[in-house]
């Protein structure tokens, strides 16, 4: 009787476990571990210190009928292959399978799919290597260290400031950079500078700004500047001196690595980093497309590579002749900001580009629409040629003095066919036909009073690229570092900017620049990072480079616990506001979810209450005020003042406008062009 045993194949998701189940067939189970099946225990370090740093790991908590399931599972199939992600967590995620299972981690076990497509599956399947344990080192390593730092400084933190504060070997090196932006933020002090900006007229107007005296850069501090060269400007004809044309090319963007993702859906799309890797794993994983079942839509994503294979590339070329032209197809070439990069992944791209975004809408929900969009138009146009354009460039003399004028016209669009960009730059500005020694008249002198400005507060988009630019972390690290650091209360968002909060301020200054100088260092986190990755590169001991990290640290933790007293959080008392319980002042606290009022009795009045925000609009039901409040999850939004006796709320806020079509209030709906829509759900007027 044939053998009628199946292979089983082990990955991470149910969701993924369903999409390569329909690509493998009869032969195969498809099961998964739903993520990690075995790790460090909560309640303790969980790890051996005295023994060499042996962690010491035990099946998760909730998951002991699963792991049963997957034993029972194992000992009935024919073979076992553990088909987790292809990076160092997916690694060590199979390792711990393969421990559990009892199945020889040197033995062909494990595969990995760059892309869960129909090809890749079943090439990949039947080519199994043994467990990369170089990359599972370097997991365990990153994995200890940071259990160290979290486990042994967090407690300190709870002694000497207050509970629920935490430290970790990225976030407080990214809570130091954010708390040094801010310092520079409030210690600018603005200086005055000048620009006089000169008009004129032939058929069109253009306009050159005086650039030079004599040969050198002009430079205006004063008013009294201004007026002695516009003086001296009125003294002497404007001539053309010089008229330069020429081409210039804008090379398109590289495809997506997981970084240029997190920071390109920021920018575009609002997603915070946390959420744009959410979706971008669903749409890896697999979508019920309409008629062709479920789809894993993009490749992998967790990747620092710009790579793209000879088949995609082959792909992207027919598809942009087909429906564009042959002249918007270039063999584009994109190199790896670092060498040392580990190319085991292309870039992030769509794993069928004739799946148009466009085609596939109405199985997309709108937020996996809008990231898989991004994904596709960057990666179409990485493909495509350069935008081109001619460039005028005038020089205008005037006695000592000489004026610039820069005229741009698009001339070929090429990828921003498809991908937007709004440079300044590549913005059409034409000027007219001029000839050198012609003489211009000026219609117009515009003296312009600026003020130099200070350095921008970082966003969670210029965070991830500083990050990244200063090689702390790595990018699969770099969602969940805003979210910590808000959720401790360590910074708070003044719109997208992120700000430090005075906790932050005293955590960093007192705590963690005072007596563990290296953990927020630059350059010592950027060089623990080579030596982490030298763990999955070069293989070296990751119990060596834990040891080299710990020996100090532990002597910095023994010092603090001796110097460090107890600091103090300042209280701001809420004018007017007393607790309903105790008849004590309320305090402005900050939480998860913004600011909120709490009694100072606290511990021993525990009242907590909302901090009322009207928006100044009345609620159309009642006449009472509209305030703004904040959902069980700490979304944001608008409802009456009376609640519960009246329970009218918008998810926008409501404004003085008035509808012209229906009468209702207009609804402000705020993005990089603010709109203002109907808030009855029958009338769809938008202005």
């Amino acid at each position: 009787m044939a053998d009628r045993k199946k292979t089983l194949v082990i990955v991470e998701s149910p969701s993924k476990a369903k999409t390569i189940s329909k690509y493998l067939g009869q032969s195969y189970t498809v099961m998964a571990s739903v993520g990690h099946i075995r790790d460090l225990p909560k309640s303790k370090l969980g790890i051996d210190i005295d023994n060499n740093f042996e962690p010491q790991y035990i099946p998760i908590r909730g998951k002991g009928d699963l792991i049963k399931d997957l034993k029972k599972a194992a000992k009935d199939a024919k073979n076992v292959i553990l088909a987790t992600d292809p990076d160092r967590e997916g690694e060590a995620i199979s390792w711990h399978l393969a421990y559990l299972l009892g199945i020889d981690p040197s033995s062909k076990c494990r595969v990995t799919f760059n892309e869960i497509t129909e090809k890749v599956v079943k090439s990949e399947i039947k080519n199994p290597r043994a467990i990369d344990l170089c990359l599972v080192d370097a997991q365990q390593a990153r994995r200890v260290l940071d259990r160290i730092v979290g486990y042994q400084i967090s407690p300190l933190l709870w002694r000497k400031i207050k509970k629920g504060l935490s430290a970790g070997r990225v976030q407080s090196a990214a809570l130091k950079i954010i708390c040094d932006r801010e310092r520079e933020v409030t210690s600018f002090v603005p200086k005055e500078y000048w620009n006089i900006n000169v008009d004129f007229k032939k058929g069109r107007k253009f306009t050159a700004k005086v650039s030079e005296k004599s040969g050198s850069k002009l430079e205006l501090g004063s008013k009294a500047d201004v007026d002695t060269v516009i003086s001296e400007l009125g003294n002497n004809p404007y001539k053309v001196s010089k008229i330069e044309e020429k081409v210039r090319e804008r090379k398109p963007f590289a495809p997506f690595t997981t970084s240029s993702l997190q920071q390109d859906a920021a920018n575009k799309l609002n997603f915070p980093a946390k959420k744009t890797m959410m979706i971008a794993q669903q749409l890896y994983e697999g979508v019920e497309i309409k008629g062709k079942g479920t789809v894993g839509l993009v490749t992998y994503i967790r990747t620092d590579s710009v790579r793209i294979s000879d088949e995609a590339k082959k792909k992207a070329k027919e598809y942009i002749t087909k429906y564009f032209g042959a002249e918007y197809s270039s063999d584009n070439f994109y190199s790896n900001r670092k060498k040392e990069i580990q190319d085991a992944h292309e870039a992030i791209r769509p794993s069928y580009i004739e799946y148009d975004p466009d085609l596939i809408s109405s199985s997309l929900s709108p937020d996996q629409l809008k990231l898989y969009k991004l994904i596709w138009t960057r990666f179409l146009a990485s493909q495509m040629s350069s935008a081109v354009f001619d460039v005028t460039q005038v020089e205008v003399e005037n006695g000592n003095y000489l004026l610039k004028a820069n005229g741009t016209k698009l001339k070929f669009d090429g990828y921003q066919k498809i991908y937007s960009v709004n440079f300044d730059e590549d913005k059409d500005k034409i000027i007219p036909n001029l000839s050198v020694g012609e003489e211009l008249q000026a219609t117009a002198v515009n003296p312009e009073q600026k003020f130099t400005e200070p350095p921008s507060r970082f966003t969670e988009a210029s965070l991830i690229k500083e990050l990244e630019d200063k090689n702390i972390g790595r990018p699969s690290t770099y969602a969940p570092i805003v979210s910590t650091l808000v959720e401790r209360s360590y910074i708070g968002r003044k719109q997208k900017a992120l700000v430090p909060t005075e906790l932050g301020f005293k955590v960093t200054d007192e705590v963690m620049s005072v007596y563990f100088k290296e953990i927020v260092d630059v350059d010592f986190t950027s060089d623990m990072e080579n030596r982490l990755d030298k763990i999955e590169g070069e293989g070296i001991d990751w119990k060596n480079v834990v040891k080299d990290f710990y020996t100090p640290l532990k002597a910095e933790i023994e010092t603090a616990e001796k110097s460090l007293g107890h600091i103090e959080l300042s209280v701001e008392i809420a004018e007017g506001e007393f607790c309903d319980k105790c008849g004590k002042p309320m305090a402005i606290k900050s939480g998860r979810f913004g600011e909120f009022l709490a009694c100072t009795g606290y511990p021993e009045c525990k009242t907590t209450r909302s901090i009322i925000k009207k928006v100044g609009v009345k609620c159309p039901d009642c006449g009472g005020d509209i305030v703004a409040k904040r959902g069980a999850k700490g979304k944001l939004f608008y409802g009456c003042s009376n609640y519960p006796s009246c329970n009218r709320a918008f998810w926008y806020k409501p404004t003085d406008k008035i509808c012209p079509e229906c009468g209702s209030i207009l609804l402000e709906r705020a993005g990089r062009n603010t709109k203002y829509s109907c808030s009855n759900d029958n009338c769809k007027h938008v202005e």
